[in-house]
């Protein structure tokens, strides 16, 4: 029967409700110890209809640990980060490891606060997107003495270790697509770089492999807030009043592209010969678009994945060998966008 009592459910509730010892209940909802099959049923069977929650307090203050890996993503609302979750809970559910989610905004001194709170709580792990944080974050996560990985980055040193992929490769990877495709006149459109680091060095490595061809970037536009589509098709109408002979947009992800795109079609532009156009992260919502968008795989579930791994696997041995960086490598996807016709 359900439990009417505003007490707390104790294991003494579950043995008297299962008819067995409190050393039996402990061992079959820790899943420790020789139990029965019949008696493992009858214990769990009673534990749910009592609805009864162990406490892990106890146990963690035993140990210093308890089951929880910390993530810290900058948002809920990028669609990037719900395919990055994805990856690192199909790894974390098939151990006693419970991911629990801090969002950060982009902004360094809440990275800080979520660090603090989440560490206070003595967890197993930690996954942080980005390798940029402020000294303070550094200090508290290369002292709380468990695994950290950064994920979504390579582009620097990590403070334990690293999933991700080369941003300023990516950038220069598809420069030299572009380029290939005969395109010289480009525009560049993105978010506020300084809010957005792996934004930052998809730019430098797109203008650097530019500049190696002599090319430069003739406008560049950059926006924080509001929507990626309405501010796609803004941006993307004012650079073409201010820059009549552009040849190609390079978004910085491809929801501003997707705007991109409804803007050069209502303006009734040739795509793409007389306009190319290309975006960055793949993003499946955009398929059904009438064209398909030039852009770039950002491994977002197998960073997940590999990043979960790598926790779980150090928290059962944390002598096992590790691998300081994972560095994964995207593809470009010419899509309908990237073609000369």
């Amino acid at each position: 029967m359900p439990n009417d009592d505003p007490r707390p459910l104790t294991l003494r509730d579950v043995s008297e409700a299962s008819g067995v010892s409190e050393m039996t209940v402990s061992r079959v909802l820790r899943n420790r110890g020789d139990v029965s099959e019949a008696t493992r049923q009858k214990v769990l069977e009673a534990a749910k209809s009592l609805g009864y929650v162990p406490n892990k307090i106890a146990g963690a203050l035993a140990s210093q640990r308890v089951n929880l890996v910390a993530v810290v993503i900058p948002s809920l609302r990028n669609m990037v980060f719900p395919e990055v979750m994805s990856g690192i809970s199909a790894v974390l559910e098939q151990t006693d490891l419970q991911p629990v989610v801090g969002v950060t905004d982009y902004l360094p001194e809440k990275e800080e606060r979520v660090l603090y709170e989440m560490l206070s709580w003595r967890p197993s792990g930690v996954i942080v997107a980005g390798l940029e944080h402020s000294d303070a974050s550094k200090a508290m996560l290369r002292s709380s003495g468990i695994p950290v990985v950064e994920i979504m980055d390579t582009d620097g040193t990590p403070i334990d270790c690293a999933v991700g992929i080369s941003h300023r490769r990516a950038g220069r990877e598809m420069a030299r697509a572009i380029l290939k495709q005969g395109y010289r006149n480009i525009g560049f459109m993105g978010t506020k770089m300084p809010l957005d680091h792996r934004a930052r060095k998809r730019f430098e490595g797109f203008t650097e492999a530019l500049a190696k061809e002599g090319v430069e970037v003739i406008d560049q536009e950059f926006y924080s807030g509001g929507s990626a589509l309405a501010k796609g098709r803004e941006m993307t109408r004012a650079m073409l009043l201010r820059e009549p002979e552009l040849e190609f947009l390079y978004y910085s992800n491809d929801m501003i592209a997707a705007g991109g795109l409804l803007e050069l079609l209502a303006q009734g532009i040739d795509i793409p010969g007389r306009m190319g156009l290309a975006g960055f992260n793949g993003v499946e919502l955009l398929d059904g678009l009438p064209r398909s968008i030039a852009t770039m795989d950002a491994c977002r579930n197998e960073i997940g994945t590999r990043a979960a791994q790598i926790i779980a696997s150090r928290v059962e041995n944390p002598d096992a060998p590790l691998e300081k960086v994972i560095e994964l490598t995207p593809r470009i996807s010419y899509g309908d966008t990237l073609k000369r016709r």
